[in-house]
């Protein structure tokens, strides 16, 4: 049995998996509150407790290997994160899971590995494009923050590399974004890209465009700002939050397109995270693209990248599953 997870400062998502030949199927599933528990140890003990219910199929079944897609650094088998309340090392977990190894890696680079396991309608297509035979890839990841990684070629398969390039300067593109900017240079010591896209991201640009206008949400203590307005954006209930979600879209291609830029991600860029399939209809229309492609003299470039939504959200368990099941089979 395999025990994996993807680790998030908002939600982790757990899962048992079953060996079947090479594959793993799953067999025991659930997505817990990050803030609920005081740490990690505790959070995979209930999990545990849960799946050792009598009306389960994973109940009695031992865990050879584990691995957790984490939304932050992992230096030295150590987890580095703003955005998770716990401390976490690799050796420490093994020890209290009583196995040889707990495989720790970025939350990207598991939605990475997930890739080729995936089937067709775990995608969305934005952009049909040309990929290019070998060519890198990357991944793009909004959700309660910004992540990016890279798969390049080795000249036998595809190997991946973290980023955190969600922390790198907001680069504004339009005389509206260049306010923005300079509104939340007030406010915040450094402006990342991950301040604005990412979950928090939508609050701020709607109390940028409209201080005066107050959501329900925006009060409430268990409030949802981004899940408010992005409803209302779709819906077009209210024309604050249809401008909020347009400018964060933009936003957001243009960072892909940075990314793209960047590594040369001729293979294609895939879109995760938790927010992409809720706002997939405004991904759909044109905007992302436009601002993705949005690069003067190599805009013809980028418009032949494909670009896809990994609309299935279990992609970095699967992810972190899977480097599990080969971290264990080499020990052996």
């Amino acid at each position: 049995m395999i025990l994996a997870g993807d680790v998030g400062g908002t939600k982790c998502n757990l899962g048992l998996f079953a060996k079947n030949g090479p594959a793993l199927r799953p067999v025991f599933q659930r997505r817990l509150a990050t803030h609920d528990y005081g740490g990690f140890e505790d959070l995979i003990g209930d999990f545990l407790e849960r799946a050792a219910d009598p009306n389960t199929s994973a109940r009695g079944q031992e865990i050879e290997a584990a691995g957790f897609g984490l939304a932050g650094v992992v230096v030295d088998g150590s987890l580095h994160a703003g955005n998770l309340p716990w401390v976490l090392n690799g050796s420490a977990l093994a020890q209290k899971l009583h196995l040889n190894k707990v495989v720790l890696l970025n939350d990207l680079a598991a939605t990475a590995l997930s890739l080729d396991r995936l089937g067709a309608n775990d995608f969305a297509i934005l952009n049909q494009g040309t990929a290019e035979h070998t060519a890198t890839k990357a991944v793009i990841a909004a959700g309660t923050g910004l992540g990016e990684a890279i798969l390049f070629w080795d000249g036998q398969q595809y190997r991946v590399a973290p980023s955190e390039g969600g922390q790198a300067d907001f680069a504004p593109r339009t005389e509206l974004q260049i306010q923005l900017l300079t509104h939340l240079n007030q406010q915040l010591p450094h402006v990342s890209c991950e301040e604005i896209v990412s979950g928090r991201g939508f609050r701020r640009i709607h109390e940028f465009l409209d201080p005066s206008l107050r959501h329900p949400s925006f009060d409430a203590a268990e409030g949802d700002a981004a899940k408010e307005i992005t409803q209302r954006g779709l819906a077009q209930s209210c024309p604050v939050c249809v401008e909020t979600l347009h400018l964060w879209t933009e936003a957001y291609g243009a960072e892909a397109g940075n990314l793209a830029l960047r590594t040369l991600a001729l293979g294609g860029v895939y879109v995760a995270g938790g927010i992409a399939p809720k706002i997939l209809a405004k991904l759909r229309d044109g905007t992302f693209s436009r601002a993705f492609c949005g690069k003067s003299k190599f805009a013809a470039v980028l418009a032949r990248v494909p670009i896809s939504v990994v609309v299935n959200e279990d992609a970095p368990v699967w992810g972190a599953a899977y480097q599990a099941l080969t971290s264990s089979e080499s020990l052996l």
